[in-house]
């Protein structure tokens, strides 16, 4: 049928039959119509009208759904006049979207019900561009009340759907990492989840939370943090191979949906690997950088059938391996939820406790460490819950940031100190602490005056302490708020020195009237090794140069104290001194005028104990298993889970994420163990204790240290305990009693100068060979891509003999096979590789693609039946066509999607496929059945491309969404098309030999596909 076919038949158009007459010329116009103040209109020229603006177009069709007319400017643009479209149902113009798919409200099946159907969006199958079709349709029956046909309009919407599609992408597509964003995810979530009851097909997602981003954020700047998500993302992608898997939830947050499974510990092992890889170094404007991450797990549906429950409970899980010290994987527990509630009470209770007059404030006294004389106090919040009786501070107070009630109290504890500093004798200062949101909120000011007024405290006996926090933000905005406080006349202190960043900076331009060094960082200066002293002695000359004074938070012992007095520290706080005592006692040591204390504590410090409940493993020898610590301190833990071991063992402590510390078994009572670390452990941001040196995970792996692999029975320790430890040490790169080495933790460094004792490392390498052949640009451009992109991401930091065939096996596995890489990319890797120094690449690779191939996964005859009957009834042509040629050629996907036409002699039955850039090729013998499938796919004129798309003439790219239809119709989650080249394990074994009674089998399988 052509285009003048379609022409022709406008005098049978349907909507002209009726009211022929009033166009008929033959048929004079009565009076009435002569006279009258309108005249009727042509219904032939309205058509035309209509027809010829382009806001819509006519069709109909006879009682087959065969199409007896359309609107001619139409036919081209749905293919109607060339190819299957001349002879086409009408229904058969359009391909089925998803909407209709979703709905179940399809074009051919109104059509074939006969029932009336209203702007069905639908996309055209044919044409030389994809368009998208609003299209109506009313069914026509004679005087008898005989189906006819179709009556029907129809309206191009392309512009509006590409706009609703770039509005809606806009709407669930983080624009900095392109990921689905939350508002996606819940739409995800819940579209599997509503199928739970019908399908019963269990989920679960991971949500990960970057540690030590925020580092990066304030040392390297924003750009650099944006940089540093953009390469998580990619990293995430290489992982999951999907991107509508994982989502950025905003910040530092990522969502992985794992669809159909409930397999904890496969879900376990995603967990972990995600924290392994994103651990792992980045380059970022030249510099290494190491972060980490951790993760928490929601399973549906025991964990939650509906989204927002699932979403919760993997949060409450995030907090869960937050708590364990980061870096880790934890499940949602009830346990986590009973928490999580418990806090939730304590914020209610917490809401009202001002208004019940249940807090009080403490004063803990700030002593001249010359004279044992008190210069002042620090006011700190005490909490008596009438139910659960006294509540930390520790608790209570990030709750209340958490709640947004930090501001009341500020103000309550603000008002109620100088309440009480104005009624005691003599002129002590009251020091009060001020939460970065207090500081920042414009109002401090006008509430110290307020205060101040209200108490009759004089403003010098006034003190803020302020923490490093307050100058993260708008300069202008904090440099105003300090002039203002000065102009009042209170007086200002640093707190927590020693910690977080310490800029100089904030010195410089901050009226500060005294630093305060942290007590984390103090306890740890009288430790064996620690060069904690003398960083405080430089602190003290600093500040006595800008006419500041000093105080030392948390002294407790005698020997903490006479090195602060050597050090010459003006003020000292803690314990030996005194703790924070009630208004009552402050006022009655004040009544002789002076408050003079006695230092009082023990001889030497002992390391402070931190109680927890955290799973480690302890490593011993070959042997390891998962043990409990009770308490932590710098020095060593108390353990549970170590027993039948001798005392006197060694042994490796692995907290996770890479952080590693040697120990000694020291002592034992019941079945609590004291070990002993060789090195101290030092506080991270956040005040939590870890082993100084961070290892990477991949280095780990290549050690070879053994996992946990459950409840074990009683561990022989054999004499060579010690040496094993050595050996794994030697592997590991950790020097004996290395206290101060740099970690990975310690922020950014620049890879290409990093070099450790005992050798220069790939990095170092990597930038002398760049400046040996700098003057050949050509391949000094060629060489820093391959490093740059490939090498030292994953190699930068270790030396050549740290690289073992077991470690580059990983490498391989990784570069080769996420990165897409072609042989030629892969043997310029290799020689460059050697060029450094680095060994034994060929075992490597094997061992890389002897792994890779026992992971390969092999289909039973039945679910190959279920897989043919699925790709046989999709709609989508070719995907029936690369499935066929996946198991004739047992090639991999991508092979296929860049094959084209003059890569194939089916006269010789040869496919030379491409495998480089320099005109190499492989051969690739094509059997018979092979040839004929090749041989009927339809060629496109001026296509070069085997499989390509007939709208856009350029390779299929994704079958992702075809491809998922089969998998559900066939029963088989989970699936990579790649594995239908294993159809079953005969098959494999016949790709060995010419022939084989796998060979015939394999074929039918494949050519059932497309009968």
């Amino acid at each position: 049928m052509t285009s003048s076919d379609f022409i022709g038949l406008r005098a049978d158009h349907p909507a002209l039959s009726d009211n022929s007459s009033l166009s008929d010329p033959d048929v004079a116009p009565t009076d009435e119509a002569q006279r009258g103040p309108m005249q009727m209109p042509n219904p032939q020229l309205l058509l035309n009208t209509h027809e010829t603006s382009g806001r819509g177009w006519f069709w109909t069709t006879n009682e087959a759904g065969e199409l007896t007319y359309l609107s001619p400017d139409l036919v081209p643009l749905l293919g109607a006049d060339k190819g299957e479209g001349a002879n086409a149902l009408f229904a058969d113009l359009f391909l089925q979207s998803s909407e209709e798919t979703d709905t179940g409200r399809t074009l051919s099946f109104a059509m074939i019900r006969r029932s009336n159907f209203t702007n069905l969006v639908v996309p055209n199958a044919f044409g030389d561009e994809k368009r998208w079709w609003s299209v109506s349709g009313t069914p026509q029956f004679d005087d008898s009340g005989d189906f006819t046909g179709y009556c029907g309009s129809g309206a191009d919407i392309t512009s509006q759907r590409e706009f609703s599609e770039s509005a809606s992408r806009l709407a669930k597509y983080d624009s900095l990492t392109d990921l689905p964003n939350r508002l996606r995810m819940s739409e995800v979530l819940n579209a599997h989840l509503s199928k739970y009851h019908l399908h019963k097909q269990p989920c679960a997602i991971l949500l990960i939370d970057l540690d030590r981003f925020k580092q990066v954020n304030d040392t390297m700047g924003h750009p650099a943090g944006d940089a540093l998500l953009k390469l998580v993302s990619q990293r995430l992608l290489k992982i999951v191979g999907d991107r509508e898997r994982i989502f950025r939830l905003g910040g530092d947050e990522f969502t992985v949906f794992v669809p159909n499974t409930e397999d904890k510990i496969a879900i376990a092992a995603l967990g972990d690997e995600i924290i392994g890889n994103l651990s792992e170094p980045y380059l970022i404007d030249g510099k290494r950088s190491v972060i980490g991450a951790s993760v928490g797990i929601a399973v549906s549906p025991q964990d939650g059938v509906t989204a927002e429950e699932l979403i919760r409970n993997a949060d409450l899980a995030l907090y869960g391996s937050k708590a364990d010290g980061r870096g880790c994987t934890s499940f949602f527990s009830q346990e986590l939820l009973e928490a999580a509630k418990d806090r939730k009470g304590i914020e209610e209770d917490l809401r009202d406790a001002i208004a019940k007059d249940e807090f009080e404030v403490h004063y803990q006294p700030i002593v001249d460490s010359k004279e044992n004389r008190t210069t002042g106090v620090e006011a700190l919040l005490r909490w008596h819950h009438p139910a659960r009786g006294p509540i930390s501070p520790e608790i209570f107070i990030p709750i209340a940031e958490e709640a947004n009630l930090v501001s009341a109290l500020g103000e309550w504890v603000l008002r109620k100190a100088c309440h009480d500093a104005a009624s005691w004798p003599g002129k002590i200062r009251v020091a009060v602490n001020v939460s970065p949101i207090q500081f920042t909120s414009g109002l401090l000011p006008n509430l110290v005056v307020s205060a101040l007024a209200n108490s009759g405290l004089e403003a010098h006996r006034l003190e803020f302490e302020i923490t490093e926090g307050v100058f993260i933000g708008v300069e202008e905005d904090t440099d105003e708020v300090f002039d203002s406080l000065k102009r009042i006349g209170v007086r200002l202190a640093l707190d927590d020195f020693g910690t977080g960043y310490s800029s100089l900076g904030y010195l410089r331009t901050a009226p500060f009237d005294k630093i305060k060094i942290d007590k984390s960082f103090v306890h740890a200066a009288t430790l064996p090794g620690s060069r904690n002293a003398a960083i405080i002695a430089a602190i003290v000359a600093l500040a006595d140069a800008l006419d500041m004074e000093t105080t030392a938070e948390g002294i407790e012992t005698e020997d903490q104290l006479a090195l602060i007095r050597n050090l010459r520290v003006s003020h000292v706080q803690g314990y030996i001194y005194s703790k924070p005592v009630p208004n009552a006692d402050v006022k009655e040591r004040l009544q002789s005028g002076n408050w003079d204390i006695a230092p009082s504590g023990p001889t030497n410090q002992r390391s402070n104990r931190i109680s927890m409940y955290r799973k480690v493993n302890a490593i011993f020898g070959n042997h390891c298993r998962s043990v409990l610590i009770r308490n932590l301190s710098e020095t060593g833990a108390l353990i549970e889970g170590l027993d039948n071991v001798p005392i006197g063992s060694k042994l490796i402590i692995d907290f996770g994420d890479g952080q590693l510390t040697f120990a000694s078994l020291v002592r034992s009572q019941s079945r609590q163990y004291g070990v002993k670390f060789e090195s101290p452990l030092v506080s991270d941001e956040e005040g939590r204790l870890r082993p100084r040196s961070r290892v990477p995970i991949l280095r780990i792996k290549s050690a070879g240290l053994p996992r946990n692999q459950g409840v074990e029975t009683a561990l022989e320790i054999g004499e060579d305990n010690g040496a094993a430890l050595e050996r794994f040490r030697a592997k590991l790169g950790i020097d004996p009693q290395t206290t101060h080495e740099r970690t990975e933790g310690d922020g950014p460094a620049d890879t290409n100068s990093q070099t450790d004792g005992n050798g220069v490392t790939l990095g170092y390498l990597a930038k002398r060979h760049l400046d040996s052949i700098g003057n050949d640009r050509a391949r000094h451009q060629t060489e820093s891509t391959l490093l740059e992109s490939h090498i030292l991401p994953h190699l930068g930091h270790l030396r050549p003999d740290e690289i073992t065939p077991a470690y580059m096996s990983e490498w391989f596995d990784v570069t080769s096979q996420k990165e897409l890489l072609d042989q030629v990319t892969i043997n310029k890797l290799k020689s460059l590789l050697k060029q450094l120094g680095v060994q034994n690449l060929e075992d490597a690779e094997n061992m890389a693609l002897s792994r890779r191939a026992t992971l390969e996964r092999y289909l039973s005859d039945d679910e190959v039946k279920r897989l043919n009957k699925a790709v046989a009834e999709s709609h989508n042509q070719q995907l029936r066509y690369l499935v066929s040629l996946l198991m004739i050629t047992g090639v991999r996907q991508r092979d296929l999607m860049d094959a084209q036409w003059d890569h194939f002699d089916l006269e010789a039955g040869l496919w030379h496929m491409p495998v480089g850039s320099n005109d190499e090729t492989r051969e690739v013998r094509l059997s018979n059945e092979a040839i004929d499938l090749i041989d009927e796919l339809p060629r496109l004129d001026g296509c070069p491309y085997l499989l390509a798309n007939p709208k856009t003439g350029m390779p299929y790219k994704s079958f992702a969404s075809s491809w998922q239809t089969v998998l559900e119709k066939a029963d088989l989650y989970g699936l990579e098309i790649d594995d239908v080249r294993n159809c079953v394990e005969t098959q494999h074994k016949a790709k060995m030999t010419p022939t084989g009674a796998g060979e015939a089998d394999q074929v039918l399988s494949a050519r059932s596909l497309n009968s």
